[in-house]
């Protein structure tokens, strides 16, 4: 029951380059807040690091630091990067409601294809037209959608819409809450990484997110179901 399509997510840098000698050697703190495990800090961050160091000769070096182990908590992510307080990072824009508006639109049910690329194309096409605005206090290099958010409940099946009455389940941002309510779910909104402490203590039974981060989480150690 694939409800929620992907959740918007960014990556971005503050731009520190700007004056710098060409010949300097120049090191970015990046940070996230999931496994380095994850399929994008993997797949993408880890790749992208290596082809800016391979690129600028060593020149340009980026120190990625996994799960905030530079301090504060996902929704601090942008703010880091805006105020200096890190050189660059992946963040999820929802994870501040109601700052970044225009991004909603691609969390809105049925909205995005089966297609991350070509969704994340669309939402790149999107950005340039009408987002500028909202990022103008950084520098954005990338703007990508994540895989179809499921289901992942641990002692109760989700087969149909009359499932999700009473449930609590884990609402990664105001989209996906509207969501749950209008399905008669509780949302409990919180960032990912607090997901599997939230399902073991029964704070809720369960979470949407998407398949590629159940592993690094484990997830699918206390879930009982995934729909």
């Amino acid at each position: 029951m694939k409800i929620f399509r992907k959740f918007l997510s960014i990556a971005v840098a503050a731009t520190v380059l700007g004056g710098q000698a060409t010949a300097q050697e120049v090191t970015l703190r990046f940070q996230h807040f999931i496994s380095p495990k994850g399929a994008i800090p993997a797949h993408f961050g880890a790749p992208w690091a290596e082809k800016i160091e391979a690129e600028s000769d060593g020149r340009i070096k980026v120190e990625i630091y996994p799960a905030m182990q530079l301090g504060g908590t996902p929704p601090m992510v942008y703010d880091q990067i805006r105020d200096n307080v890190i050189d660059g990072g992946w963040a999820i824009p929802g994870y501040n409601p109601g700052r970044f508006p225009g991004t909603e639109v691609f969390e809105l049910p049925f909205i995005s294809s089966n297609n991350a690329e070509v969704t994340s194309k669309a939402v790149y096409d999107f950005y340039e037209k009408y987002l500028q605005d909202d990022f103008a206090d950084i520098k954005l290099i990338a703007i990508h959608v994540h895989g179809p958010g499921a289901f992942h409940t641990k002692d109760v099946q989700i087969d149909s819409v009359d499932d999700f009455a009473g449930l609590k389940l884990r609402a990664p941002t105001r989209v996906a809450s509207l969501t749950l309510e209008a399905l008669g779910a509780t949302p409990v909104g919180m960032p990912a990484p607090q997901l599997p402490e939230s399902i073991s203590k029964g704070v809720v039974d369960g979470g949407v997110i998407p398949f590629e981060i159940v592993a690094p989480l484990k997830i699918h150690e206390l879930a009982t179901s995934h729909t």
